[in-house]
């Protein structure tokens, strides 16, 4: 199974009153890491969304282990956990620089037309990421 590390330099704009990065932000260091993800299989969002296509979120998972705070390194690490043609699940790791997991959670992905929001098959409407999606989830790669 592919998977991609994607440094994480922790800003202080991202952390609370306690000095600690605010919850909401290891969402958007998994949208970070899911986008490199995408790029190292040769894919970009930038292809679908030229079709009127976009991916939203439309579940996520967030557990918290270990805290991290301003000045910290950290590193998403990305992987499609399950993909079954119309929904894609990615699986996150945040490790702080020590290598503890900080964080790990998942998000749910669907496909759908930009105009109308009605969801549409990976398979159908992009073969190429279909057959790249399913090499990932059967270790083809």
């Amino acid at each position: 199974m592919h998977k991609t590390n994607t440094p994480i330099e922790v800003r202080y704009q991202e952390t609370d009153q306690m000095g600690v990065v605010y919850h909401a932000n290891y969402l958007v260091w998994f949208e970070i890491g899911r986008t490199k993800y995408i790029e190292s299989l040769g894919l970009t969002y930038t292809d679908m969304e030229k079709h009127n296509i976009v991916s939203p979120v439309v579940d996520a998972q967030i557990n918290f282990k270990k805290p991290v705070h301003y000045g910290e390194k950290a590193a998403v690490e990305t992987w499609i956990d399950t993909y079954d043609g119309i929904r894609t699940v990615y699986g996150y790791h945040i490790f702080k620089e020590n290598g503890e997991i900080a964080v790990s959670g998942t998000t749910k992905h669907v496909i759908v037309h930009k105009e109308s929001f009605r969801p549409m098959s990976l398979r159908k409407a992009f073969p190429e990421w279909h057959q790249v999606y399913l090499q990932q989830v059967n270790g083809e790669s």
